[in-house]
């Protein structure tokens, strides 16, 4: 199978960090192919390079297919779902980030499945390995044949080697040998398994729908089913369902847990709740603190869209300047709209968004957006604010400057192509061009999030690493090959 073309404005080229993936799981209700489709379409946002489901009849036995691009255009295919029969599936939506990066194979896309003395299993799982490259050595040599290039792949095997009896005991045998962040949905021929790993860096909630459950990594994803969502599968816990009953263990040693807080800021949808509060709310309330923290007179508050709107309505309310849609984005720009020229290419940015010149004419403009990783979208944003008249334009950004990469399931571009690792504050805006740059502080960010006395440096609530470079889980492999952790704080 080819690698998935690239198009000139595939998610990859934007200027912004990219979760891996999402993962769904359904057990207890007919046809449970069609409920982890509908999943997977509310988490589309997590994973647009491909997708899988795996089922399991027990006439047929299990079932699965994987597919590259949209679930829209490939699972809501009546043809492709009779073949997924079962009361029990599991699905995958994709976005690589270990493994072949931008070049995936259809091999790399999950859920991962494999055969054991004592039956079938699928995985599925969000997150990243920073141990992948040192288990799959050691796999490779004990006679293990890998057939993607994915770090997830190193839990089937090491499922293989486990001599426990039961694939629950196998699992915890497997992800206590890994490290890094895993948030994983796997099944068998009659359980439903969920689990997180002890930092809890990645989400997974339990829901309930008619009298089957269902996992998911948001609750959005449950809405769309219409579940009942009951709590969070907690830092630490394995989930194992049969039938009616929800079985809770404990694998992993107790650690203090340290939830991934771009989650708040970007890679949730703003309609989930994590940890009792609204996605949109707290980025709401990020606008409320970047408005405390770097006030400017200004004529309009306008959100870069769509991840910018709510900490731009909080930025206005907050300082009573008024709020306007003067940047509007294009709806139905599909993935192969047009052939990829280098006219086009240059015309990107355009083509997305637009501005709402009569809105912004002559007025001195505050742009909100999530975040700037490279910097080429937000020149190019000011650019086209100021060719439309705007008198100036100031940048507030609803995160702190992203100067470290991310090892635990986020695409990032290496530290030197971050502009904030290379350039203060200052020279960003003169990078940009723009009137002021001001990036709401880190403990800003915690009060908006809910942690009212900010951040303790000593014990982080959350893990910021790709703000501070406190990596609360060494990435071993990268350290391997070079990478420079950030010297321990005095």
């Amino acid at each position: 199978m080819d690698a998935l073309p690239r198009h000139p404005f595939d998610p990859r080229d934007d200027d912004k960090l990219r979760e891996e993936c999402g993962v769904f799981g359904v057990i207890g209700v007919a046809d449970a192919a069609n409920f982890v489709a509908l999943g997977l379409h509310a988490l589309q946002h997590r994973g647009q390079e491909a997708g899988g489901i795996v089922s399991y009849d027990p006439v047929q036995g299990f079932n699965s297919a994987r597919r590259f691009g949209y679930v829209r255009d490939n699972f809501t295919k009546q043809s492709l779902m009779e073949t997924l029969p079962g009361e029990l599936a599991i699905g995958h939506v994709r976005y690589s980030t270990a493994g072949s990066k931008g070049n995936t194979q259809i091999r790399d896309v999950q859920p991962f499945f494999g055969e054991f003395a004592m039956g079938g299993a699928a995985i599925a799982h969000n997150g990243n390995l920073v141990n992948a490259d040192e288990l799959r050595r050691e796999l490779i040599e004990r006679g293990s044949i890998f057939q993607s290039s994915s770090d997830s792949e190193c839990i089937i095997h090491l499922m293989a080697r486990s001599l426990q009896r039961t694939i629950p005991e196998r699992m915890k045998d497997a992800l206590r040998r890994v490290e890094g962040a895993f948030s994983v949905v796997a099944m068998t021929r009659t359980k439903l398994i969920g689990v997180r790993d002890p930092l809890g860096v990645r989400p997974l909630v339990l829901g309930r729908v008619g009298d089957g459950y269902v996992l998911s990594s948001e609750t959005c994803a449950l809405d769309i089913i219409g579940a009942e969502f009951l709590r969070e599968v907690e830092p630490g816990e394995m989930v194992v369902i049969t039938g009616t009953t929800v079985e809770s263990f404990k694998p992993f040693e107790p650690k203090r847990p340290r939830f991934c807080i771009f989650e708040h800021v970007y890679f949730s949808r703003p309609d989930s709740i994590i940890g009792g509060r609204s996605v949109y709310e707290t980025r709401r309330q990020i606008g409320v603190e970047l408005a405390r923290e770097a006030p400017v007179e200004a004529d309009l508050v306008c959100p870069v869209p769509d991840s910018g709107t709510p900490a731009a309505i909080g930025y206005a309310h907050e300082s009573g300047i008024p709020f306007g849609m003067g940047i509007i984005r294009n709806q139905y720009m599909g993935r192969t709209f047009i052939e990829p020229t280098e006219q086009i290419r240059n015309m990107g940015v355009r083509l997305k968004l637009n501005v709402n010149r009569a809105l912004i004419r002559g007025k001195r403009v505050i742009l909100v957006d999530d975040s700037v990783v490279r910097g080429t979208t937000s020149r190019k944003i000011k650019e086209m604010i100021l060719d439309a008249g705007a008198a100036e334009v100031h940048f507030r950004i609803a995160s702190p400057p992203t100067a470290w990469p991310c090892f635990y399931g986020v695409d990032t571009p290496e530290r030197e192509k971050l502009l904030a690792a290379t350039m203060t504050e200052t020279e960003m805006q003169h990078h940009l061009g723009v009137a002021s740059l001001r990036f709401v502080s880190l403990d800003g960010l915690y009060r908006a999030v809910g942690v009212a006395q900010g951040r303790d440096a000593r014990q982080p609530a959350y893990c910021d690493a790709c703000f501070s470079g406190d990596y609360p889980v060494k990435p071993t492999d990268m350290v391997a090959k070079g990478f420079k952790l950030a010297e321990p704080a005095e």
